[in-house]
Formats: structure tokens, C-alpha cells, sequence
């Protein structure tokens, strides 16, 4: 029980979880950047148009899911091709067995499991004059699990915070655009501070193990590697831009709800060692002071990469991080452009 996609998937920053509208001045950018990111469009003046870059998400609500646009993609297919590298695989095998090692916390009646993130971000604007400024951004919050997990979940959403490296023209227009921000008709829910839920169905969406397969139903997916992978390839059909990087982001997004079983989990990880193009990324990977080992896959077109961040000790996923494979201008390859830590811990009540 440990992990990151609990609040990203929860998360938004127009009162909806994301993806939205994909917006025209910042999609040919992070189409190059990283191959997993979306865009989430918040209304401009006429001279402004800002952008929030988010990845692919479960948790949408109504309004968000009306946004979203479709994607074209080739036909899914079953890999034929072997699976992650055998450094790769290695690291995935163990990190199931410590899973099965490892008790989850013990979350006693009156109790939370409290999953806290924090994420870095890129965000940008189109300035008047035409030229795009960007800016990187801090974010994060808590989401409160009760002990009976049909109980009220409480998701305390923190405010973004625009990083000092960030140029006084990106502060800015960074600050016109969070003004713009927390303005909400009546109505309409807060895109930061505390939401709740009964089921943690923030928003309408109750929180899933594997797309398709909500969280108390998980006991029902197969725990055979390849048969979870099977299905995970038939669930994910036509979606994303190749069939390998979908499995490996849904199996991700399962990793890191925090909420999975632990044979669950260590099925996850097993299957994600049949996904081709999974590589070894990183023995010492340092995500929020914590060190731990990157497994990823990149991007079709190859110019990011998509790591997960596990405990080798206690198999946990400790974060996530997306890497340039190339340079781009002002950012050789290497460079971590987006990253979200996650630590997770029993308290004993919440806000």
C-alpha cells in the first residue's frame, strides 16, 4: 500500500481530473518532450493561453471526460517479441517477491492510509507578443484512505507553487493565470483544498485497480502474469501510441493507486517483465531524497522515456520520473523534465 497514482488521478486543476483540450501553443512541445503527457488547457484571455502538462490518467470526472479527445493508433497486437531486458526483468521478479515479503501497513478501524505526493511539473503560456514562456511548478497533497475503504475518503489538494529558477516574465504570467485559476462559479468544486467522497469516488469516479476493474473488485483479476498482461493488452486496445507503452503506464497507474493487494501488485510487476521494450533505466535513481531503482519504457518515437522508481528492499514504487532520450533546446538529453514522489503512512485521523 504505498504508492503515486492515488492523488495524480485524483487531481486537476480546473475542479476536474485531467487530460483536457489539447492547447495548440504547447502540444508540438510535448509531443517531442514525452510521449505520456497530456494537456490540460485552462481559459485564456485573448492575449494568454496557458497549459498544464499532465500524463494519462484513470480517475476524470464527467466534465473532464467530455473534453478528452480521441487518439489514433495503430491496431493493438500481441507482442511476439521477448520481453524486458533480463537486467529488467530481474529487478521486476524481485520486486514482487519483497512485495510478498513486505506487510502493508496495518490500517486499524478509525485509521487512514495517508498517501502524500509531491510532483514537479512544466507549465507554459503564450505571451502577448506571441512567444511562449514556460516555467516549472511545484504541487502535491494527501489523500486520506479510511481503514473501511467504502468509508468518506478525504483528498486535501495543495496549491501549485512556481519554482524561483522560473524568469520574472514566466512568475507572471504563471501568477495572471492562478488568479484566473481560483475563480469557480457557484457551484463548482475548488481546484485546491479538501474534497471527500464516499468510496474515494472523487468527482464521480470510484479509484480502479486496472482499467476496467475497479479497486474492490480486484480480487477478481487474474494473478497469472500473462494472462493480467493479456488482458491488460485487450483493455487498453486503441488507446495510447503502441500497444508495449500502454501496458507498461496501466500496469504504473495500478503500481501506484496504493490501494492494490500485495499479490496483486507482485502479478504486476511479473507482468511488466513480459512487456518488450522495458529496460533497466537506473540502479540509483534519487527522486525527492530517496533512492531507488528506475525500471522504464521509452517513447515510440524515442525521445523520452517513462521510468517507475521501486524500493528494492520493500518493492514499493517510491515515484516516477520522465527523462529526455534527446536533447532539445535548453535541455540536453538526460535531463529529468517531470517527476512525483510518494510516501505513504498509517495516521489516525484526517482533515
Amino acid at each position: 500500500m504505498h504508492d503515486l497514482q492515488l492523488l495524480r488521478e485524483m487531481r486537476s486543476d480546473v475542479g476536474s481530473a485531467p487530460p483536457a483540450t489539447l492547447a495548440r501553443g504547447r502540444e508540438k512541445l510535448m509531443t517531442r518532450i514525452a510521449q505520456t503527457s497530456t494537456t490540460e488547457e485552462i481559459r485564456p484571455t485573448a492575449t494568454v493561453t496557458p497549459i498544464r502538462f499532465r500524463r494519462r490518467v484513470l480517475f476524470a470526472s464527467a466534465a473532464a471526460a467530455l473534453l478528452v479527445g480521441g487518439i489514433v493508433v495503430a491496431d493493438v497486437f500481441r507482442p511476439g517479441a521477448p520481453g524486458a531486458t533480463a537486467e529488467a526483468a530481474e529487478v521486476l521478479n524481485d520486486a514482487a517477491a519483497a512485495t510478498i515479503r513486505t506487510s502493508d501497513p496495518l490500517v486499524g478501524p478509525g485509521q487512514y492510509l495517508k498517501v502524500e505526493t509531491k510532483e514537479l511539473t512544466g507549465g507554459g503560456a503564450q505571451a502577448p507578443d506571441g512567444s511562449e514562456v514556460n516555467w516549472q511548478e511545484m504541487t502535491g497533497g494527501q489523500v486520506y484512505v479510511p481503514a473501511d475503504r467504502a468509508g468518506e475518503w478525504v483528498w486535501n489538494r495543495a496549491p501549485r507553487r512556481i519554482l524561483d529558477s522560473s524568469s520574472d516574465e514566466a512568475k507572471a504570467l504563471a501568477a495572471e493565470i492562478a488568479a484566473r485559476d481560483s475563480y469557480r462559479p457557484e457551484g463548482q468544486p475548488s481546484s485546491v483544498g479538501i474534497v471527500r467522497a464516499p468510496g474515494g469516488a472523487f468527482y464521480g469516479n470510484a479509484p480502479a485497480a486496472v482499467i476496467g476493474t475497479p479497486l474492490k473488485d480486484a480480487s477478481n483479476l487474474p494473478k497469472d502474469p500473462r494472462a493480467l498482461l493479456d488482458l491488460i493488452y485487450e483493455r487498453t486496445k486503441d488507446a495510447g501510441k503502441s500497444p508495449d507503452n500502454e501496458a507498461f503506464v496501466t500496469i504504473a497507474d495500478g503500481l501506484r493507486t496504493g490501494a492494490v493487494p500485495a499479490e496483486l501488485r507482485a502479478a504486476l510487476y511479473k507482468a511488466a517483465a513480459l512487456i518488450p521494450g522495458v529496460t533497466l533505466s537506473d540502479r540509483q535513481a534519487t527522486i525527492d531524497g530517496r533512492t531507488g531503482t528506475a525500471i522504464g519504457i521509452p517513447s515510440p518515437d524515442g525521445t523520452a522515456r517513462t521510468d517507475i522508481i521501486i524500493d528494492p528492499d520493500s518493492g514499493l514504487v517510491i515515484g516516477e520520473q520522465s527523462v529526455l532520450l534527446k536533447d532539445y533546446p535548453g535541455s540536453p538529453a538526460g535531463t529529468v523534465t517531470s517527476w512525483t514522489s510518494v510516501r505513504t503512512s498509517v495516521v489516525d485521523s484526517a482533515p
